[in-house]
C-alpha cells in the first residue's frame, strides 16, 4: 500500500508509515484517519517486527487535526457547536480516537521519528507510541489549548504517564513549544538524533529490534503497556502469565540453541492465525 497521505513502506522486516500532506503540514483530515485505518489492517495482516511513523518531508512531523473547514469532522464540530448537540462532536472524537487507538495497539513496537515539528494532535501521537527519536533542530508543543481545544487523541493522559501530571500540566496548559534537549530531559524522547537524521535512528533502534524473538517483544510490550493502566500486582500476575505462554511458543529453544552455537539467531515471524475453513 504506496497511495494516498499515510503511505506504508516495507523495508525487511521493519514497516515505515509516512504521514505524508505536506501541503497542510502533515495535518490529519478525515480521509486520512480513514487511510491510517487502512494501514493498520495490513500491518495485523502481515506483522512487522517494528513499525517507524515519520512525516514526509523535513519540516513537519503532524501538525496534528486539520481544523480548515473543509474537513468534514471540523463541519460536525461546528454543527455540535451551532445546535448546542453532543452528539456530532463525540462522533468525530470518537472516530478518530478509535484509528489511533487501533494503530498504537498493534502487537509490535512503534517508533516516532519526530523529523518535524510536532504540534497538537501530532504531538499526541507521538507520544502514544513507544518511542520517540526527535531531530535536534525542531520542537515539540502540545498546542490544542491555544484553539480553545484540549489534548483528544489520548495524549494528554498518556502525556501524564510518561512525564508525571505536573509536566503534563506545564506542556499542555501554557502550550509551550520545547526542543529535542527538554523533551530528552523530561523523558518525553528516548534519543536526539544528528540533524536531518530522526529516521536514520529510528530505524536503527527498529533494526536491533528486529533482531530478537518476535513473540518475546510481543509479549513484553504488552506488559510495558499495560503497566499503564494496572496495578503492580495484576501487572506481575500479566507478566508471569505471558512468560509461561511465551516459553511453551518454543521461540527460546532458537535463541538457546544459537547462544550455544555462538551464532546470531534467527526467529520465525509471526503469522497471522489460518482462517477456518468452511
Amino acid at each position: 500500500m504506496a497511495e494516498g497521505k499515510i503511505r506504508l513502506e516495507r523495508r525487511d522486516s521493519v514497516a515505515v508509515v509516512i504521514i505524508d500532506r505536506q501541503q497542510r503540514k502533515n495535518a490529519f483530515d478525515e480521509n486520512m484517519f480513514n487511510e491510517l485505518a487502512g494501514v493498520t489492517d495490513e500491518l495485523k495482516r502481515r506483522l512487522p517486527r517494528a513499525v517507524v511513523l515519520t512525516g514526509g518531508g523535513n519540516k513537519v512531523f503532524s501538525a496534528g487535526f486539520d481544523v480548515n473547514p473543509d474537513n468534514p469532522m471540523v463541519a460536525r464540530m461546528a454543527a455540535a457547536l451551532e445546535n448546542q448537540d453532543r452528539a456530532p462532536a463525540e462522533q468525530a472524537i470518537t472516530q478518530l480516537r478509535e484509528v489511533v487507538d487501533a494503530f498504537i495497539s498493534i502487537p509490535v513496537p512503534i517508533i516516532a521519528a519526530l523529523n518535524g515539528l510536532t504540534y497538537g494532535g501530532g504531538a499526541e501521537l507521538a507520544t502514544r507510541c513507544d518511542m520517540r527519536v526527535m531531530d535536534p533542530e525542531t520542537a515539540i508543543c502540545f498546542s490544542e489549548v491555544k484553539l480553545g481545544l484540549m489534548p483528544d487523541w489520548g495524549g494528554g493522559a498518556t502525556l501524564a504517564h510518561l512525564v508525571g501530571p505536573a509536566v503534563a500540566a506545564d506542556l499542555i496548559l501554557t502550550a509551550r513549544k520545547i526542543g529535542a534537549q527538554e523533551a530528552l530531559r523530561l523523558g518525553l524522547v528516548n534519543r536526539v538524533s544528528k540533524p536531518g537524521q530522526a529516521l536514520e535512528g529510528a530505524l536503527e533502534i527498529a533494526g536491533q529490534i528486529s533482531k530478537n524473538g518476535p513473540r518475546a517483544i510481543s509479549h513484553a510490550l504488552e506488559i510495558i503497556r499495560q503497566s499503564r493502566n494496572l496495578s503492580l500486582e495484576k501487572t506481575l500476575d500479566l507478566e508471569a502469565d505471558r512468560a509461561v505462554s511465551l516459553i511453551v511458543s518454543g521461540e527460546c529453544l532458537y535463541g538457546i540453541a544459537a547462544f550455544l552455537e555462538k551464532k546470531e539467531p534467527e526467529f520465525p515471524d509471526i503469522l497471522p492465525p489460518e482462517k477456518p475453513v468452511k
